[in-house]
């Protein structure tokens, strides 16, 4: 299975991101957009699921639609994301 990207700034220093909470080893990142995309933060933070062998919980609205490149990176890391509907 390949890790996902991780990103540096123009000075090679590598960025970070963090979650807006951990819960039983989970990292939890609520979003409420109309459309979710792979953004670097979620990228970075299922980077960091990966290497710790945890999951990435994305809370977000039942309205919420999920882009292309978002599901592609969900089946292909399953095991370490998944989604959960709040409100």
């Amino acid at each position: 299975m390949n890790e996902p990207r991780y990103r540096h700034t123009k000075h090679q220093v590598a960025r970070g991101s963090r979650p807006d909470a951990v819960a039983d080893g989970n990292l939890i990142l609520a979003k409420f957009p109309t459309i979710l995309r792979a953004t670097y933060q979620i990228r970075m933070l299922l980077f960091v699921a990966v290497k710790n062998d945890v999951k990435l919980v994305l809370r977000l609205r039942r309205e919420t639609r999920l882009s292309p490149a978002l599901l592609d990176l969900m089946r292909e890391h399953g095991k370490h994301i998944r989604t959960e509907v709040v409100g």
